[in-house]
């Protein structure tokens, strides 16, 4: 009960505001107190408002009251805070069948606040005191309220377990290491706590830093699922627009087609009708005349048919003849429509092949491993040719396309607004996304064997268009002095056996780029890990006249 009347005393002296403890307690008229600066700052908010009220009753008062501190509250509160009895009440510190109690309150037990590894018992707040305040019992081991201190206990010799017997691998009491355990390999329990210790923080860093690298991980794979949902997004939205312009295309292409056989249509039928209408009126001028000479011929007079006889007008001339043609007017069209359809369903089947290929190729979580050996980089080699319309004009191409020399003298190249016009270069006709591999061969000069965006400039400054100079090509300088490896207008040393053979392989969506020397065996020179977001175009660079160098033929 006293316990309770602490509980209500503490109530009565809270502000109903702040919820907290009175504060330089005032009274207002009312009765119900408050903390000055509680019912102050509750005034100030309604400064404009001539009645005031009681924040708990709502009674009103005209004009605001004058505050003034109670001081018989405030030594209240003072004593009411000295005695703590604002603090939790006790009743809530019984343990309950999931706690541990104290081994030493008798009748209702409280809560232990700490276990003694010593004592083996665990103390409740009051009964722990002696722990710190006799000398002996402050070198105890105090921890935690445990439920397992009897685990302690040595079963066969009820003595407390401070040994570990690393043989056996279990804790032990003294009188267990010079009996059963006696030869065994026996340390200190807290001893053998202090190894195991070490060994538990090096796991906990690891563990730590696996957490950190999934969590990083995590991250990037959500970043990638975000990623890809925006290029699936764009690449459906760029799909529908392109499929979307050639069904317009097809459709207008149809109409087109119908208005024309429409067209025709009425022009064939108006001219047929034209001569059928003519024909028409020569069978009523003939039907007459025949008519007019059965007339006469049954004249009986001889002297009048001869009279009338002249005046029978000659016939005019009749119409030619018509020769009909088999009919076959539109079926011509049909057929070449016909032969049209056929041709882009094949081109269609064909095409649209590729580009589900290129749709499952989209994997993310299960990168393909670079291949180990020039037969598995020969398994993802693609036909490349250069194209024509991106050539210098003192580069001459030959062998299909597959070769191409720096010459002095120019090539008579039409105007192309893809071609270089301030460098020696060319791209290949054929983009490159998903894994390809080509060999480039190279005898003469010196040569740069590139990846390259189709956005790179054609024209301008040494950074703007030369391979490796910017960021929208990589390239690998190949000469007899060795290799140099050019990104962004940065170069970077690349060490390896010499050989007239390079290899590129290209893992577009993991972001991997190689560079090999070929010979007997293959030796990787350079390899770039980045994010490419366009297509690449294989390139070539030549920096003397006289350089050469061919897109080897691999399959």
């Amino acid at each position: 009960m006293a316990q309770q009347g602490n509980q209500l005393d503490r109530a009565n002296f809270c502000c109903s505001i702040c919820l907290d403890l009175l504060k330089d307690p005032v009274t207002i008229p009312c009765g119900h107190s408050y903390c000055m600066n509680c019912i102050k700052s509750f005034w100030d908010e309604d400064k404009e408002k001539e009645i005031h009220s009681c924040p708990q009753c709502r009674q009103t008062f005209t004009p605001r009251p004058v505050l003034v501190k109670s001081t018989i509250l405030a030594v209240l509160v003072e004593e009411l805070k000295k005695t703590g009895l604002q603090a939790a009440p006790a009743d809530l510190c019984y343990a309950g069948p999931e706690d541990v109690s104290c081994d030493v309150c008798t009748g209702r037990k409280l809560k232990a606040f700490k276990s003694c590894l010593v004592c083996l018992a665990s103390y409740c707040e009051k009964h722990l005191q002696p722990h710190f305040d006799a000398a002996p019992l402050k070198k105890h081991k105090l921890v935690d309220p445990s439920k397992k201190l009897q685990e302690n206990i040595c079963s066969r010799h009820d003595e407390v377990m401070k040994m570990f017997c690393r043989t056996d691998q279990q804790c032990i009491c003294y009188l267990c290491s010079v009996d059963e355990h006696k030869g065994h390999d026996t340390v200190s329990a807290a001893a053998e706590r202090t190894e195991r210790q070490r060994e538990l923080e090096v796991s906990r860093q690891n563990i730590q830093q696996r957490i950190q690298d999934r969590e990083k991980d995590v991250k990037e794979l959500q970043q990638e699922v975000e990623a890809i949902n925006r290029s699936a997004d764009k690449a459906v939205e760029y799909n529908e627009k392109i499929l979307t312009e050639l069904i317009r295309f097809i459709q207008k292409s149809r109409s087109d087609l119908r208005q024309q056989v429409r067209s025709q249509q009425e022009t064939e039928v108006s001219r047929v009708k034209e001569l059928q209408e003519k024909m028409e009126q020569e069978i009523t001028e003939l039907k007459r005349k025949d008519a007019e000479m059965k007339k006469l011929s049954h004249t009986e007079d001889h002297n009048q048919f001869l009279h009338n006889y002249p005046s029978l007008s000659a016939l005019s001339e009749s119409t030619s003849g018509i020769n009909i043609r088999p009919l076959r007017y539109f079926e011509d069209v049909t057929a070449a429509v016909s032969e049209l359809r056929d041709k882009l369903q094949d081109v269609l089947r064909e095409k649209w092949t590729n580009v589900s290929l290129t749709v499952t190729e989209v994997d993310v979580l299960l990168p393909q491993p670079e291949p180990k050996t020039r037969a598995g980089f020969l398994k993802y080699s693609c036909e490349i040719t250069l194209d024509p319309n991106t050539a210098n004009t003192h580069l001459l191409l030959s062998e299909g396309n597959r070769k191409a020399t720096l010459m002095r003298q120019q090539q008579s190249y039409s105007s192309h607004p893809d071609r270089f016009t301030s460098c020696w270069q060319v791209l290949s006709r054929e983009s490159l996304t998903g894994r390809c591999y080509w060999e480039v061969e190279w005898r003469e000069g010196a040569v740069d064997v590139a990846v390259v965006y189709k956005t790179i400039n054609r024209a301008g400054s040494q950074k703007d268009c030369v391979f490796g100079y910017n960021d929208k090509s990589w390239a690998l300088s190949c000469s007899n002095n060795g290799y140099t490896f050019w990104y962004n207008n940065v170069q970077t040393p690349v060490s390896g056996p010499q050989s007239s053979r390079v290899g590129v392989y290209l893992d577009h969506s993991a972001g991997i780029l190689s560079f090999y020397s070929v010979s007997e065996t293959m030796t990787l020179l350079h390899r770039v890990q980045t994010t490419f977001t366009q297509p690449l175009y294989a390139g070539l660079w030549f920096p003397y006249i006289g350089s050469t160098a061919e897109i080897c033929k691999l399959k």
